[in-house]
């Protein structure tokens, strides 16, 4: 704390959806020197000071998080007395040119054809921020088609709609912070990040979800199981990890431009691996015989059992393979996205069967295709709507497709009665 003689410069920094943004660089300036401060999982930085005068706060826009910006300019002058405190924000959006509008807005007009760039909207369309979330769009589709996979592999092989994969996702992210931590390597941390995911998918099956089905529990009583497995996970983990930010590699990562579209190297690496595991999957069920008995399961699992098909069996490496990819998916969100919380995967668990309805219930190839519908919906509408009401457009679009095309895009029309 401060003593007597010391005052402190402090502020927060949070992301355009309020959300803390940890990890930003803060250098004061003034009194003889530089300082700089990281902000903390809050999003918190602070200065002592122990001379009265002016001082100059600016923030470092290379360690913002992915995809925000500053909403005006970077520096902010303030005056110091000891023994008090003060104050200076900075507050984020995602619009890349929000910082220039407020710029010129600040020039004095000349006339009213020069005020009209500082009048226009901070949520005007450009093509350069197009191309942006256009590519956001992307990452994000195959972001959530990780784990919209393993819930559609699940779903056509039980007929089970998994409520806690967003928690496997969470799961995921969580793990890779904690291996971080004990290896310091974040390849390691998140190759067992996933293969922890992957044992839990098994032990899930064994140990639940196969003891249910030989009950013969219906569906609907499945899937309140699974919502009330959905709800303990959460507050576990916010019992062990709390509700602040948890980041999985706390150091700044670095941006590449490519074609006027930049991006984190986290978020490069993080798509190319999730296609090549996209693709991998894909040839799996096509081509091995895993996969062919996988989807004999899920067109009709009596006369697969009759075929001498261990069902049971498959079953069960499907709930590892969905581990596996939701645990990946969520090393990925914990990177691309700069941090995640206890209650990541349930914020995105909507997005994930609005894919997976979309594309088709139980088809592995249809649960890409409205993933990425999905990722792109979410990431281009953000060009005009605010925050989290992005996703609203991409439950709406689910609804209109559902009400011209129930069964989804790729599924088959099935006759009832």
């Amino acid at each position: 704390m401060p003593d007597a003689s010391t005052a402190c410069v402090q502020g927060v920094v949070k992301a355009s959806t309020g959300d803390p943004a940890p990890g930003v660089d803060v250098t004061l300036s003034g009194g003889g020197g530089d300082e700089t401060a990281t902000t903390d999982d809050a999003g918190r930085w602070a200065f002592p000071v122990t001379e009265a005068g002016d001082y100059t706060v600016t923030i470092d826009e290379a360690t913002l998080p992915e995809g925000q910006f500053l909403k005006s300019v970077g520096t902010r002058d303030v005056v110091v007395e000891l023994n008090s405190q003060a104050s200076a924000l900075f507050p984020l959006t995602d619009d890349p040119n929000a910082a220039d509008a407020a710029a010129a807005a600040e020039k004095p007009d000349t006339d009213d054809a020069a005020s009209a760039p500082a009048k226009e909207s901070a949520n005007s369309f450009s093509w350069p921020r197009f191309w942006q979330q256009f590519v956001s769009g992307i990452r994000m589709g195959l972001l959530i088609a990780l784990a919209s996979l393993g819930l559609s592999l699940i779903f056509g092989t039980t007929g089970l709609s998994n409520f806690a994969q967003g928690e496997m996702v969470t799961m995921g992210g969580l793990l890779a912070a904690v291996f971080m931590g004990l290896t310091g390597n974040l390849w390691m941390a998140g190759l067992l990040a996933v293969v922890a995911s992957a044992g839990f998918g098994w032990a899930q099956d064994k140990v639940l979800w196969k003891p249910l089905r030989k009950r013969r529990l219906s569906l609907m009583q499945m899937m309140i199981v699974s919502i009330g497995l959905s709800i303990t996970l959460q507050y576990t983990f916010q019992f062990l990890f709390g509700s602040g930010v948890i980041r999985i590699d706390k150091s700044t990562a670095e941006t590449i431009t490519i074609a006027g579209v930049t991006l984190t190297t986290q978020s490069y690496v993080a798509m190319g691996i999730s296609l090549l595991a996209i693709i991998a999957v894909g040839l799996g069920l096509m081509y091995t015989r895993f996969g062919r008995a996988t989807r004999a399961i899920s067109d009709n699992p009596a006369l697969a059992r009759a075929s001498g098909i261990d069902v049971d069996r498959v079953i069960n490496i499907v709930w590892v393979v969905g581990g596996g990819l939701a645990g990946l998916a969520g090393v990925f969100f914990g990177l691309v996205f700069n941090g995640l919380n206890w209650f990541t995967g349930g914020t995105m668990l909507l997005l994930f069967f609005a894919a997976v309805t979309l594309g088709g219930l139980g088809t592995a190839f249809g649960a890409f295709v409205g993933s990425m519908i999905i990722g792109m919906m979410v990431e281009l509408t953000n060009i005009w709507l605010p925050g989290d009401l992005k996703y609203a457009t991409a439950l709406l679009l689910l609804i209109l497709i559902l009400l011209i095309r129930p069964q989804g895009i790729f599924g088959r029309k099935e006759r009832i009665g």
